[in-house]
């Protein structure tokens, strides 16, 4: 059987935990090199042995100096990238009315300064018909409490695709946004706190939204970046696949 990503060089940033660990274990697994990186050394390193065909680089998004340092390892390294999956971000949930500074200034850095900046620095590494991935979500498009800050972060990344595709005609570079549902991943429970059973109140509320009636897990995002990332979506651009289902879409 021919594998997708077969001697492809991927980059999965934020790919210690979550979606971006089951990504980056899927893009090795089709034959890719993967370029993880995190902002924790040891869950980092732990995610790198796990995945297998994998180099690990400690990255901090927002910070440039970071990112700089994470295209010259690839430049130095492998000397392009076939496969750019912008995943790391996060978020934390606020109500009007109590929304800080230190909240807003810490959700656009992680997603959408973060995002801006990992794109541009791998823009000179980018091969012509490369595929670049970012991580939205259903929240960017509907609307949810107490997440205001975090939703319209993950709605600029929609703008962001819809432009960038604009950017790059002459490269043929492809630009999608994977939209994923509530997935569950140690960031989504988190946002319940350390307690077990508010952890799986929270993933049961989640899942009586959703037609499908359950969350999904973080392989079958995996699943849908490979389909991206692949030249079976040779065609998508500027395109975003919501991967929820139907969460977002009745």
């Amino acid at each position: 059987m021919n594998r997708k990503l077969e001697n492809k060089i991927a980059v999965v940033t934020g790919g210690s935990t979550g979606i971006g660990l089951a990504t980056a274990k899927q893009f090795a697994a089709e034959g890719a090199h993967v370029f993880i990186t995190g902002r924790r050394k040891a869950e980092l390193d732990a995610a790198v042995a796990e995945v297998g065909n994998a180099t690990g680089v400690q990255v901090d998004s927002s910070k440039l100096s970071d990112l700089e340092r994470l295209m010259s390892v690839i430049k130095e390294s492998k000397g392009r990238i076939d496969v750019l999956f912008v995943n790391a971000g996060g978020g934390f949930m606020l109500p009007l009315g109590a929304i800080t500074e230190a909240q807003y200034d810490e959700t656009f850095d992680r997603n959408v300064k973060g995002t801006l900046f990992t794109v541009q620095a791998a823009l000179p590494l980018l091969t012509k018909g490369a595929s670049v991935i970012l991580t939205g979500s259903t929240a960017g498009s509907s609307g949810t409490p107490a997440f205001s800050v975090y939703a319209a972060s993950k709605a600029a990344i929609r703008s962001f695709v819809r432009n960038w595709i604009l950017d790059v005609t002459d490269r043929g570079i492809r630009f999608n946004v994977l939209s994923p549902g509530a997935t569950r991943t140690p960031g989504l429970v988190g946002l319940a706190g350390p307690d077990a059973a508010q952890q799986q109140g929270l993933l049961n509320h989640m899942a009586s939204q959703i037609p499908m009636g359950r969350v999904g897990e973080p392989e079958e995002i995996a699943r849908a970046a490979v389909f991206l990332a692949s030249d079976d979506a040779s065609f998508v651009n500027g395109s975003e696949l919501f991967v929820d289902g139907g969460q977002a879409q009745v």
